[in-house]
């Protein structure tokens, strides 16, 4: 008998395949569930990260037709690792292409991390195709929230995993280990960016469970996905500032369709400082903030619980 904090059983899609856009991007995306149920999209984080099957879960499968796609050069999509038109605005775009694509009018966005700020930043350039959204550990891409994930906010909490993080990095670089981090990412020697990549990923492992896993864990959970998009990617992102006027999101709040909006905010995230779910709800009056007791990790129970019963509520709600 499933449990409230119970993912929903293992599914498969039932249709996949790729889309092309522009500049010779190929878009993975794939469908499961209910192919006559409500549209929901899920939009995974990093930006870079791609999707993985327990994504699928979340979702009542007799009620949600679930749509996943990977952005641009991450995870399945083509070519991998693309930085060539890859931005912000492009990724939108790719969004609006794919509902078209599918033949939606109207979906559900479900979020989290990067994935809330790309959820917020289509709905304020497509309001009439949103009906909802459910969002996770929200991510505005502001310049503080960047400085706090790459200029040593975290050790004031674990200070041994911003000890390894600047551990690789010249001491002229340790006050300001973010260039040094990109450069080498894009060093024309493969292993130099393998090795980066990997000390980028297992930094932001090791910060999204409120409890914190052993180092043979995350090590696992980094290389259980494309770690490398994911570094270069998240590196490409900041360096552009996300591709955004700074405070965008906010100060475009009121262009946000009026539909329900459900954000679940883990009150430890070390990843997106809690002060930014809290900005953002009190900008949307049609929004609800959930704090739990958790860190950043849709994995974590309290995350998990809540996600699965604001979606599942979300449906009596479009």
């Amino acid at each position: 008998m499933k449990t409230s904090t119970d993912l929903f059983p293992p599914i498969e899609p039932y249709e996949y395949g790729y889309l092309p856009v522009d500049n010779g991007h190929k878009i993975y995306y794939e469908q499961c569930g209910n192919r006559n149920g409500y549209p929901i999209l899920f939009i995974h984080g990093g930006p870079g990260a791609g999707c993985d099957k327990m994504d699928r879960r979340f979702f009542d499968p007799e009620k949600w037709k679930v749509i996943l796609f990977d952005q641009r050069g991450s995870g399945r999509s083509k070519p991998f690792g693309s930085l060539k038109t890859n931005n912000t605005w492009a990724l939108a775009s790719d969004i609006w292409t794919l509902r078209k694509e599918l033949g939606i009018e109207k979906f559900v966005l479900f979020g989290g991390s990067w994935g809330s700020t790309l959820a917020l930043v289509y709905s304020i350039l497509y309001p009439r195709t949103v009906s909802g959204m459910v969002l996770r550990g929200i991510f505005l891409g502001e310049a503080d929230e960047i400085d706090s994930f790459t200029n040593g906010s975290v050790a004031l909490f674990r200070p041994q995993v911003w000890e390894r993080f600047i551990g690789p990095v010249p001491p002229e670089h340790k006050r300001n280990p973010y260039p040094y981090y990109r450069q080498q990412l894009n060093s024309d020697d493969p292993e130099t960016r393998k090795k980066f990549a990997y000390e980028w990923a297992f930094y932001e492992m090791s910060l999204l469970h409120l409890n914190p896993l052993p180092e043979e864990k995350i090590s696992e959970e980094t290389t259980s996905f494309s770690f490398e998009s994911l570094a270069l990617m998240e590196t490409h992102y900041f360096a552009h500032n996300c591709f955004l006027e700074d405070r965008f999101i906010i100060r475009n709040a009121n262009c946000l369709p009026s539909v329900p909006i459900s954000i679940v905010q883990g009150d430890w995230d070390l990843v997106c400082p809690p002060i930014s779910a809290y900005r953002l709800h009190k900008a949307l009056p049609t929004s609800t903030l959930h704090m739990v007791l958790a860190g950043h990790s849709s994995s974590d129970p309290e995350i998990r619980k809540k996600l699965i019963s604001e979606t599942d509520a979300m449906f009596d709600r479009v």
